[in-house]
C-alpha cells in the first residue's frame, strides 16, 4: 500500500478530533459539571466550547501557515522562542500522559461496572487497553485511523440515541432533581474547569504530515469536529438529566451515563452505554497516544528531547515514544485514581489554548480579532479555574504548578547533560 493511501482523509481526520474530545469529555466529567453548574451544566459546555472553537481556528490557521506538524511547539519555534517552546512541549507531554491515564481509568470503571469482579478489575482493564492500543499504533497510520472511524461512529450512535430518549421524556424538573438550583454564573465557573473535555482537537496539529491535502481538510475537519462535540455534549447533558435526575448523575460520577442507560433501557441500555464508553475512551486513548508520539518526535528532532524519541519503525511510527508514553500512562492508571489531577490537567490545556490564540492574533491569521477574544477568554477562564481549584482541591493545582516551574528550571540542564 502506498504512503499516499495510508494518509488520513476527511473522515479519519474528523474522527481523530472527535475521538480525542469526547473520550475525555462527557463520560469523564458529566457528573462533575452538573455538581458545579446544576441546571446550567449544558451552558458550561457551550461556553467552554465557544472558546475551544476559536482556539481550533487558531490552531488550524497556524498549522497551515507553517505547513508542519508540531502544534504550539512549532508555532513558538517559528517566531524564535525555541526555549519557551521546548519547555511548553514538556509540560504538554505531561498533560497528555495524565489525560491518557484518565481515559484508561474511565474505561476500566465503565467496563468493570458491568462485570463486578472486584476492585482490581478497573485497574487491570485500564492497563490492558493502553497496551493494546499502543501495539495498534505501532502498526501504522492506516490501522490507527481506521480504528478511529469505527469507534467514533459507534459511540456517537449510542450517545445520540440516549440523549434523544431522555429528551423525549421532557422532564425539565430532572435538571435540578435532588439538588439546589444554581445561579447562571455557575455555568461560567463550570466552563472554566472542563477544558480537558475539548483538548482533543489540537491533536490534529501534530498530524499535519499524516493528513491528505491538509490545506483543505484540516480547517474543515477541526471546526466541524468542535461544533459537533458542542452539540453532542449539550444534548447528552440535558437528556441524561431529564432521564435520571441531577442527583443520581452526581452521586455516580464515575459511571454517570451507565446509570442513565440502565434507566432508559434496563440491562440492554447498561450494556449499550458501556460499549459506547469503551469505544469513546478507547478512541481517545488511540488519538492521544498517536498524536503525542508525533509531538515527541518533532521535539526530539529539534534536540529538545533525546534522539531516542525520533526513531521510527518500518511503519514510520516513532515507536519508542509510543512505548514510553503508553508505559507511563498505564502505570499511572494502575497505581491510583487521577481524579484529583483532572482539573490541573485541564489548566495545562487552557494555558496552551491561550498562548496559541495570542500567537494567531500576532501572526495576523484570518479573523484575528476572534483569536484575541479567545486569548482573553482563556485568561479569564484560567483565573476562575485556578481560584476554584485553590478553594476546593489545592493539592493538584500546587502540584502541577510546581511541576511546570520545575520543567522550566531544569530542562536546559537536562538537555546539556544529554548532549555532552
Amino acid at each position: 500500500m502506498s504512503q499516499q493511501t495510508e494518509k488520513m482523509g476527511f473522515n479519519a481526520t474528523w474522527s481523530m478530533a472527535v475521538g480525542g474530545m469526547v473520550g475525555g469529555g462527557i463520560f469523564s466529567v458529566l457528573g462533575v459539571v452538573i455538581d458545579t453548574a446544576g441546571q446550567w451544566a449544558w451552558a458550561s459546555f457551550l461556553f467552554a466550547g465557544l472558546i475551544a472553537l476559536i482556539s481550533a481556528h487558531s490552531y488550524s490557521q497556524l498549522s497551515l501557515k507553517y505547513e508542519r506538524s508540531g502544534g504550539a511547539f512549532v508555532f513558538l519555534s517559528e517566531i524564535n522562542h525555541e526555549g519557551f517552546a521546548g519547555s511548553l512541549s514538556w509540560v504538554l507531554i505531561l498533560g497528555y500522559v495524565l489525560t491518557i491515564s484518565v481515559y484508561a481509568f474511565t474505561f476500566g470503571h465503565y467496563v468493570a461496572h458491568v462485570f463486578d469482579f472486584g476492585s482490581w478489575l478497573p485497574r487491570a482493564l485500564g492497563f490492558g487497553i493502553i497496551a493494546i492500543l499502543a501495539l495498534v499504533n505501532m502498526r501504522g497510520v492506516g490501522d490507527s485511523s481506521r480504528l478511529e472511524i469505527i469507534t467514533v461512529w459507534g459511540k456517537l450512535f449510542v450517545l445520540l440515541g440516549l440523549s434523544l430518549f431522555g429528551l423525549a421524556q421532557w422532564n425539565p424538573a430532572g435538571l435540578t432533581e435532588g439538588i439546589e438550583s444554581r445561579p447562571f454564573t455557575a455555568a461560567i465557573v463550570g466552563a472554566a474547569t472542563i477544558f480537558m473535555a475539548y483538548e482533543g482537537f489540537q491533536l490534529l496539529s501534530y498530524d499535519y504530515e499524516d493528513i491528505r491535502n491538509p490545506k483543505k481538510i484540516l480547517p474543515r475537519a477541526t471546526i466541524t469536529a468542535v461544533i459537533s462535540v458542542i452539540v453532542i455534549y449539550i444534548l447528552v447533558t440535558v437528556g441524561a438529566s431529564m432521564l435520571v435526575g441531577a442527583e443520581a448523575l452526581i452521586e455516580k460520577k464515575e459511571i454517570a451515563l451507565s446509570i442513565a442507560g440502565q434507566k432508559a433501557l434496563g440491562t440492554g441500555g447498561l450494556f449499550l452505554v458501556t460499549l459506547a464508553a469503551a469505544f469513546s475512551t478507547g478512541s481517545a486513548i488511540n488519538a492521544t497516544l498517536f498524536s503525542t508520539a508525533r509531538l515527541m518526535e518533532n521535539v526530539a528532532e529539534k534536540k529538545d528531547l533525546p534522539h531516542l524519541f525520533a526513531i521510527e519503525n518500518d511503519a514510520n511510527i516513532p515507536y519508542y515514544a509510543i512505548l514510553i508514553i503508553g508505559g507511563l500512562a498505564a502505570v499511572l492508571a494502575v497505581i491510583g485514581s487521577l481524579g484529583a489531577l483532572v482539573d490541573a490537567a485541564s489548566l495545562i490545556f487552557l494555558i496552551t489554548f491561550g498562548i496559541v490564540n495570542f500567537l494567531a492574533y500576532l501572526q495576523k491569521v484570518k479573523y484575528r480579532v476572534l483569536c484575541l477574544i479567545g486569548a482573553v477568554g482563556c485568561l479569564l477562564a484560567m483565573g476562575l479555574s485556578s481560584y476554584e481549584q485553590l478553594q476546593a482541591r489545592p493539592v493538584p493545582l500546587l502540584t502541577i504548578l510546581g511541576l511546570i516551574l520545575l520543567v522550566f528550571m531544569v530542562r536546559p540542564y537536562i538537555l546539556k547533560r544529554i548532549s555532552s
